[in-house]
């Protein structure tokens, strides 16, 4: 086809044209660009291959290191006590639970601090080539956790368990910034729900192995720690061989000839021009502004009003109640006549589940939108929760009511799953241009990783206080990010990194 027929197919396609006029933007956009179909459009093996590279080599730590030691938490406290024991100590049952408790949040700490850093590594050294070096901390973790048995010393785990949180939290802002950046306008939410989606299926792998018919024993249960290093080591072996991010090398590095190549490999043609020149367009818009820091963010009302949305969409997805269904889950399995080791498999179809609806929202969030399922899934939360808190009242006396306890879970994690579990992770990386990115991503995943530290300390003893009524708590809770969601959050559906920033440039001119 000649050259005519290319421009006729890029006007029918989704590419956008920014121009930028003094503080002025237009933005140019055929409407048949989000017709029914064209969403899977610059999908191909080359960008499907980086993807996979980057997401399961870093999300797979975050999700399988959350789940881990569930189930083999008996097994473990029974070594902290034949190790305390061994050191001459005797130890005390408010100890043991103690130490292990220890293990469990220092990976939300970790987690923190990783987030925190996430903006100087993904600016010194790249997308790419951050996620890369981010493995040393896999190695050294692995080294300390799959020793402490031999050298009987369970602090060598909670310094493993510390190491592989730092390298959680930076995995958790550099890799939905990679997917971000590397996916084309019509595919970027779908692409960035696949970080969620490995997490979700890390989760369940680690609820599988961590079984007593699996590694969950007191002989092998330090192979089970051992093995978060093959993640790492699938990526070490595939990530090299993919671009580093256009963006990052264009608009951070100025290496234009980079760029172009790292995204003709992306989209598998050569015909990138049109992309390239909305790149362009946006580096010329950031010469125009300052080195975006934190006080920026807060100070400037054009990047502080998606500095608000994100971190807000950060909390809600901790906040929503998601951790204190998981947390009762085995015993409303109970309540419902499950004995233990049903209610274990019962735990385990959740957790597939929640991957099948992880899934589902991966197609959903080009079609749908992502407000739409915010909406959804929050206002579902809340409704469900709010019966769920009802049914446990009278689960003791009732099979039925059991029963239909079972059914409220599910239904909760089908709603969590369908965007609120997904969504926030990459639309930070949606709201904000290249120059305000990192940092905004830094201080967007440090705050996730705080809050889940936060709902992990404080949950137990409102549970313990409140019982089912703590729910109570999480419905006035999905109620008021429910009306933020409505209120404040953009559709970003189909709208270029630059359009986005354009449309809060234009809000805070209002």
């Amino acid at each position: 086809m000649g050259k005519g027929g290319d421009k006729a197919e890029a006007v029918e396609g989704v590419v956008l044209e920014v121009k930028f006029i003094g503080k002025k933007v237009v933005a140019e956009k055929d409407v048949e660009g989000s017709a029914p179909g064209k969403w899977t459009e610059g999908f191909n093996g080359r960008l499907a291959f980086a993807i996979a590279a980057s997401a399961l080599g870093s999300s797979f730590q975050h999700g399988y290191n959350t789940g881990v030691l569930n189930n083999p938490q008996k097994i473990i406290e029974a070594w902290i006590n034949n190790t305390m024991v061994g050191r001459g100590q005797v130890p005390s049952q408010e100890s043991i639970t103690l130490v292990f408790s220890l293990m469990v949040a220092i990976f939300c700490v970790g987690g923190m601090i990783g987030g925190a850093i996430t903006g100087f590594v993904a600016e010194r050294f790249g997308r790419k080539n951050g996620l890369l070096l981010n493995n040393i901390l896999v190695l050294l973790a692995v080294i300390a956790m799959s020793s402490a048995k031999a050298a009987a010393s369970y602090e060598l785990i909670i310094l493993g368990r510390f190491l592989i949180g730092i390298n959680s939290g930076l995995n958790a802002g550099l890799a939905p910034m990679y997917l971000a950046e590397i996916s084309p306008v019509n595919l970027r939410g779908a692409v960035g729900t696949v970080y969620q989606l490995v997490i979700t299926i890390s989760i369940l792998i680690a609820q599988i192995v961590s079984l007593k018919s699996v590694l969950g024993t007191a002989e092998h249960w330090p192979t089970l720690l051992a093995l978060t290093i093959i993640p790492a080591i699938f990526q070490l072996a595939t990530l090299p061989f993919c671009p580093e991010s256009p963006k990052y090398l264009l608009l951070s590095r100025g290496l234009e000839l980079r760029s172009q190549k790292a995204l003709s490999w992306l989209r598998g043609t050569l015909d990138v021009h049109e992309e390239m020149d909305g790149m362009r367009a946006e580096a010329d818009a950031m010469k125009l502004v300052p080195k975006v820091t934190i006080r920026e963010l807060i100070s400037n009302s054009a990047l502080r009003i998606p500095l608000v949305i994100s971190l807000t969409v950060m909390i809600a997805q901790q906040l929503s109640g998601i951790n204190a269904v998981m947390f009762f889950s085995s015993q409303i399995f109970q309540m419902a006549g499950l004995n233990d080791e049903n209610a274990t498999y019962a735990t385990l179809g959740m957790g597939g589940i929640n991957v099948l609806m992880t899934i589902v929202s991966l197609f959903l969030v080009e079609k749908a939108g992502r407000k739409t399922l915010l909406l959804i899934g929050f206002g579902g939360m809340a409704i469900d929760t709010a019966l769920l808190t009802i049914s446990m009242l009278f689960a003791d006396k009732s099979r039925a009511a059991g029963i239909i306890c079972v059914i409220l879970v599910l239904v909760y994690v089908i709603m969590f799953a369908s965007g609120p579990g997904s969504i926030p992770w990459f639309l930070v990386s949606e709201l904000f241009n290249q120059a305000a990115r990192p940092t905004a991503s830094a201080l967007a995943v440090c705050l996730n990783w705080t809050a889940n530290f936060l709902v992990g300390l404080a949950f137990l003893p409102l549970a313990v206080a409140l019982g089912p009524y703590v729910f109570i708590i999480f419905v006035a809770l999905q109620l008021l990010f429910l009306l933020f969601i409505y209120k404040k959050v953009p559709e970003t559906k189909n709208k270029s990194l630059e359009e986005i920033a354009a449309m809060f440039r234009q809000q805070s001119y209002q």
